[in-house]
Order: structure tokens, then sequence, then C-alpha cells
């Protein structure tokens, strides 16, 4: 028997920024570039067998259009041909979207824009990760929440914010990204949350966990975005939160490709 999962989406352009600079690609949705985020809690389901993915994508660039970088790539996992292989499928990808963000960069006159990428895949063997940048996967089991993306960060002057040391949207002849790429298995009770950093930022893991334990479903979606609201709401938020159901086989540790 095949697992399950419950999904819940949301997005928000923040209490301080004027343009949604984020962008998501859930089981086949994705958001125009130019939006003001999702107006709420989403939410749905899919069965494991169908090969879901769910992904956050965080623009950058401020004025140099960020919000297409975004955009370009998740309408590149929408018309992208996937078939299960993630592991090697979610590391083409990344060099396509790579390839589209600074195809549109030259053409456009644009002397700079990147996104982030965190992904999540389901099959009926398991899942599979992929990220570049320091947007985050996290996986929540027995009332514990562990990150289990990778940071592609340098080093952070004090007092700032680590810069980001790959992302798409970097020409190839400046440096080959590498993003990384994790396999894993799937238990039903497991709980993942794929998230850009206007969430992480405004939000500690330590109350995550916390909102996590105490709220389920659209009511922990809701939480943890008011939260970052209340706390600041300095940048575009975006969250995903997925419910597994139905037990496949137990979860398994995820490996670097």
């Amino acid at each position: 028997m095949g697992h399950k999962i419950e999904y819940y989406f949301a997005s928000h352009v923040g209490k301080c920024r004027k343009v949604n600079q984020d962008n998501f690609y859930c089981n086949g949705s994705v958001m125009h570039h130019v939006n003001r985020g999702t107006g709420g809690v989403r939410k749905g389901s899919v069965d494991c067998r169908e090969n879901p993915i769910f992904a956050v994508f965080d623009g950058m660039g401020g004025e140099e259009q960020g919000e297409m970088a975004a955009y370009l790539a998740a309408k590149e996992m929408e018309d992208f041909s996937f078939e299960g292989s993630f592991d090697r499928e979610f590391f083409d990808f990344c060099t396509a979207a790579n390839q589209k963000i600074c195809e549109y960069t030259q053409q456009n006159g644009i002397s700079s824009m990147g996104t982030t990428a965190a992904i999540l895949g389901f099959t009926e063997e398991g899942s599979c990760l992929c990220n570049i940048g320091d947007s985050k996967v996290f996986l929540f089991s027995e009332d514990l929440l562990a990150q289990i993306s990778y940071d592609h960060v340098g080093i952070a002057v004090f007092g700032k914010k680590p810069p980001l040391s790959q992302n798409l949207g970097i020409p190839e002849d400046e440096m080959i990204i590498e993003p990384y790429v994790a396999n894993g298995g799937c238990q039903a009770g497991n709980v993942y949350l794929i998230c850009s950093d206007g969430l992480t930022d405004m939000v500690t893991q330590e109350r995550i966990q916390a909102i996590l334990t105490e709220f389920t479903g659209r009511e922990a979606a809701k939480q943890l975005l008011e939260e970052a609201l209340r706390n600041g709401g300095r940048d575009n938020i975006t969250l995903i939160l997925l419910y597994v159901s139905k037990q496949k086989r137990s979860l398994l540790g995820f490996l670097k490709r």
C-alpha cells in the first residue's frame, strides 16, 4: 500500500517588502511573477504513486527582478519532464533552470538576478530532496524538528547574514552550480516543511518545532505564517507543510548524492 500526502501552502509578501520575490511549485501550482501571495493557506492532497513534487523558490535581485528568477525556476519545474528518478532529474532541473535564468538576464540587460531552490519529491519507494541556496527543508518526526537540507552560504561578517555561495542564476563561466541532492525513505506520521528564509529569519527552529507540536494541518501553517508576521515580517514568507499518511516503509537516512 502506498502513502499519501496532505499538503498546506501559503505565500505572503510580508510587512516590509513591496514585491513578493518568492514563488513555489506545489504539486503543479505556480504563482505568476507579479503576485501578493496566496491570500491565505491553501490545501491539497496527492498519492505518492503520482510522484508529487513540492518546491520553494526565493528570488534575489531587488529591483533587478528577483521575482522573475523565482518564477522562471518554478515555470521550468512545471515544464520539466520528471519520471521519478529524482536524484538525477533534480540535478538536471537545476542545470536547466540556471540556464533559463541566465539567458533571461542576458537578453534583458539585467546585471544579475537569481533564486534559491528547496525541493522535495516523493515516489512509492521513498523521497528525494534537492536544494541550492539557503531556503530550507525540515523533517518533523516524533516531536523533533531537524533540517535535512544543506545551506549554501559563505562566511558572515559580524552582525550580518551569511551571503549565499550557490544559487540558480550563476553563469557557467563564473561557477558551476552544485545543488545538494539526497535520497531518503518516507514514513506515515512524518511532517515536512519547505520554506523561504522569510520564515526562518523571523521564527526560530525551536519555535517552529513548538508550533508543529501544538498544531496540525491548516492551523499549523497559519500559525507559522502569523508568527513570522508578528515578529516583523521583514521578508517575503513562503511555506509548504507536507503530512504523510499510510505507511510505506521506514524512514531511511538521507545520503548525499
